[in-house]
């Protein structure tokens, strides 16, 4: 399992899913929908409406008028400005929306990203100074700057104005800047906390249009926009939610030739809608590789250019960068296990691990792994022994708040910033053994209020796998865009036998074919294999899975693609735990109601046998013999329908019996009139839970 807890959210009302199905929506669409809080037709009209985007006034954020005037003033003298970003997707499509908008007001722009290795995240003395040197007289910073304070002194020194439009976490003191945009500022009134640093530049491009001019400038930045919060995983919630919808329109038809051909190169040239996924496992990936591997200024020509063959260039160039990219990643993270066998004790609360030649651009990638992996917060810092010193990329686990960890441990470090779930940071190497320590005990102290448990959440649980029909998935496209906040939708399904399984893609990755209710299906289980699973033909497993549709030579198939799976109880222990659930008032999926109910001819077929079995009062019959005798159309057993049988019959009061282990003791009252079984109460509470 890689999930210690699934948490399954309660089944919705028929009433509920009635009315939500009556929209014309599939029950899976309409589970979802009532699981994430929407629960009723007008919550789902809102939900799914397609309207446009519509923008908060973007001078509802703090210093948003500071920052229009200072811009204005430029413009209007000639001076020449930088645009200052990061080299992330967030970063890169934030420097080049307001380049681009700066330069079409008739400004003199520059753009400028610092160097992964060389300079790091953020504003930096030796980048300010050049700029200076170069007649740059006002730094605009996107995506960074919010912890600039002594670089934002400096520039002042010089006689360069800076104005700051980031939406990373802000510390006590703010940097003396011309202004500070940020939504999380604590005196920012914004109703919105969760834009990317995209959304904020995006802010700052509307708020130097008119009123009247703003959608023009929606739909020609828009496309960036959902780049870049997509990228960035910010709560795909309230304005994001809008805002990359309204993106995805965009990107499809996008006129940039770069895009357009990364568009093509992931997509193919069959005009197939971008989605968020699109964007997170294909585009945004390409893109930090080049920031990761070489220089972000790869990623921002090819979001610039204007020439269709450059276009392709830069995307193909891009696309090789992001293999090297997996290669080195891949070698990292082989690195860490041997170094975790070698010296178990490294394994600590929280995950500290240091390393030479460790790719900088990589190893926030690997932290993800990592944490995910061995379910802690995870430190990877790359170590430079010339300088004594190393520059690491942390990610969370949990509800573990890594920024302000870090803040507790700033006597410790050169330098940090980030949020609660990622950050960088710099540190002497001769403190790298104290941080583990300082970081552990934050941890466990953590852990001893709030346990550090992986939990998947789960929409629902499929009644019946007639359900999963390609018509069924592809409805699920109405929640897109999914992301951070508004997940891809996860279901589960139990008791899925194992029809084949083998492993794929050189033996990274599970496929499996299960079966139930008479269908046979394909899964995926990424990033694992029938080693670490342990899964074999003929086993039976729950499946936790996404759905999508998989398209191979002109054939359209559902496939599963697996969350995580885990051992299913044998059918007769399942079943025994279903009908002890059921006496204690407990609800049941309707697949598991379905395990339960008998038919009338099971009903039948079973009374016979206790007639000829049960000639004695108080008879011993083993559960296992009664239930071959439970199921009259198929001769299988059904541990669940014959104690329900029983139950069933001791209501009406046509026996006694009681349960000791795995058998039953059983007195039948010869004397009873007939009766209707549909009218004992157990019967009843079933057809309820099936209805």
């Amino acid at each position: 399992m890689k999930y210690k807890q699934w948490n399954l959210r309660p089944p919705a009302p028929t009433g509920a899913l009635q009315a939500l199905e009556g929209l014309g929506l599939s029950p899976l669409c309409a589970c979802v929908l009532y699981a994430r809080g929407v629960d009723s037709p007008e919550k789902a009209r809102a939900f799914l409406s397609d309207t446009p985007f519509h923008a908060r006034d973007p001078f509802l954020l703090k210093d948003m008028d500071r920052a229009v005037a200072r811009i204005s003033q430029a413009l209007a003298s000639g001076e020449q400005m930088a645009v200052y970003g990061d080299y992330d997707v967030d970063g890169i499509t934030s420097t080049c929306l307001l380049t681009e908008r700066l330069r079409e007001l008739g400004g003199d722009v520059v753009s400028y990203i610092p160097d992964r290795m060389e300079e790091g995240y953020g504003l930096n003395p030796t980048a300010i100074s050049a700029l200076h040197r170069q007649g740059v007289g006002l730094i605009i910073t996107v995506d960074c700057g919010i912890t600039a304070v002594g670089e934002v002194e400096y520039a002042r020194s010089l006689g360069v104005d800076v104005v700051i439009t980031d939406h990373h976490q802000c510390k006590d003191t703010l940097p003396q800047a011309v202004a500070v945009v940020d939504p999380r500022r604590e005196d920012c009134p914004y109703p919105f906390k969760e834009l990317a640093g995209v959304g904020v530049a995006l802010k700052l491009a509307l708020a130097l249009a008119p009123p009247e001019a703003r959608q023009e400038v929606m739909e020609r930045y828009g496309e960036l926009a959902a780049v870049g919060t997509v990228a960035d995983v910010m709560v795909l919630a309230d304005e994001n939610r809008s805002l990359v919808r309204t993106g995805l329109d965009l990107l499809a038809c996008t006129q940039r030739p770069g895009l357009h051909a990364l568009l093509q190169e992931v997509l193919g040239r069959d005009g197939r809608q971008p989605t968020s996924a699109t964007i997170g496992f294909s585009i945004a990936p390409r893109l930090n590789a080049s920031g990761r591997i070489q220089h972000a200024s790869l990623a921002l020509e090819l979001l610039l250019t204007r020439e269709e063959e450059r276009g392709v260039e830069l995307a193909s160039a891009l696309g090789e960068l992001n293999r090297e990219r997996q290669a080195m990643e891949q070698e990292i993270i082989d690195s860490c296990q041997a170094m975790l066998e070698q010296d178990p004790q490294l394994l600590g609360p929280a995950l500290v691990l240091a390393g030479e030649n460790w790719h900088q651009g990589v190893i926030g990638i690997v932290a993800s792994r990592l944490a995910e992996q061995y379910g802690r917060p995870t430190l990877m810092i790359s170590l430079d022994r010339e300088k004594g010193k190393g520059k690491g990329s942390c990610r969370s686990y949990g509800e573990f708040n890594l920024f302000a960890a870090l803040e507790r441990c700033a006597p410790l470090l050169e330098g940090f910033g980030g949020h609660a779930k990622a950050a960088g940071l710099t540190i002497q190497a001769d403190q790298i053994p104290a941080l583990r320590q300082a970081m552990g005990d934050l941890v466990a102290e953590h852990t001893r209020h709030t346990p550090m448990v992986s939990t998947l959440d789960i929409d629902a649980e499929i009644d019946c796998c007639r359900q999963l029909t390609c018509q069924a998935v592809d409805q699920l496209d109405l929640l897109e865009p999914t992301g951070h906040g508004n997940e891809r939708p996860v279901f589960l399904a139990r008791s899925m036998y194992v029809v084949s399984c083998g492993d794929v893609g050189g033996g990274r990755h599970l496929k499996l074919r299960v079966r139930r209710d008479g269908e046979v299906l394909d899964a995926i289980f990424f990033s694992a294999n029938t080693a670490s699973c342990q899964v074999s033909p003929g086993d039976r497993l729950d499946l936790a899975f996404t759905l999508h549709i998989n398209e191979f030579r002109g054939s359209r198939t559902p496939q599963l693609q697996l969350c995580d799976l885990r051992p299913a109880p044998p059918r007769p222990q399942l079943e025994l735990e279903l009908f002890h659930r059921l006496q204690a008032g407990q609800a049941l999926s309707r697949w598991e109601a379905g395990l339960l109910l008998p038919q009338r001819p099971d009903c039948a077929q079973l009374w016979r046998y206790l007639a000829r079995t049960c000639t004695q009062p108080d008879t011993a019959v083993p559960l296992e013999q009664l239930a071959r005798h439970a199921l009259a159309h198929s001769g299988g057993a059904a541990y669940g329908k014959a104690l329900v049988g029983l139950h069933v019959m001791a209501q009406l009061n046509l026996i006694r019996f009681t349960l000791s282990g795995h058998s039953a003791t059983i007195c039948l009252n010869r004397t009873a009139a007939k009766a209707d079984l549909e009218q004992a109460p157990m019967m009843r509470q079933l057809r309820a839970m099936l209805e």
